[in-house]
């Protein structure tokens, strides 16, 4: 029995603590900041995507979907700069489309301007309201008066028209049937 009181026993010095602890708390501190400064990334992004879209509202043809990651689960640091990534192309390819479409939109009311000022520079232009950007079928169409003597004459006007045509006429200007019951 004299082995066993001479056997000494190497315990660690603080015996609560797992060696490689500290290590794993830091790691898991760090990755916690870098995923809720994504997140954070992430929702700034989504908001500009909604503004921008907010402020495009009746144009269509841009994708403003925001799409799920892949189910319900917690996105690592990988899977979030992902996600990021993917919108930071999205909202530049959404914020280009705009902005070419705002510059045809602002060329087309300059040259409806030009229209009214000087028509006969402008014979037969058409400048509907899709070209500009806005909901409706008003269109402006430059065109001579009194039709071949306007021609002759050099005299053009720009005519506005009044709109779409009433939802409940058809072309040949008939009523539709209203069924009875």
């Amino acid at each position: 029995m004299p082995e066993l009181l001479e056997y000494e026993h190497s315990a660690p010095e603080t015996p609560f603590e797992l060696p490689g602890t500290a290590d794993e708390a830091v790691r898991r501190a760090s990755e916690r900041v870098a995923r809720n400064d994504l997140r954070d990334q992430i929702a700034r992004l989504e908001r500009r995507l909604g503004e921008t879209f907010a402020a495009a509202f009746p144009r269509r043809g841009i994708d403003w979907r925001v799409g799920a990651a892949g189910g319900p689960r917690v996105l690592g640091t990988g899977d979030l700069e992902r996600v990021r990534d993917a919108l930071v192309y999205r909202l530049r390819k959404a914020e280009a489309e705009l902005a070419r479409r705002n510059g045809a939109e602002d060329a087309n009311r300059a040259l409806i301007e030009e229209m009214v000022a000087s028509p006969e520079r402008h014979r037969w232009v058409r400048v509907s309201n899709q070209d500009l950007g806005e909901p409706g079928c008003l269109h402006w169409h430059s065109r001579p008066r009194w039709g071949v003597v306007g021609i002759l004459l050099n005299w053009w006007r720009v005519k506005i028209s009044s709109g779409c045509p009433l939802a409940d006429v058809d072309r040949a200007g008939r009523e539709p049937a209203v069924e009875q019951a």
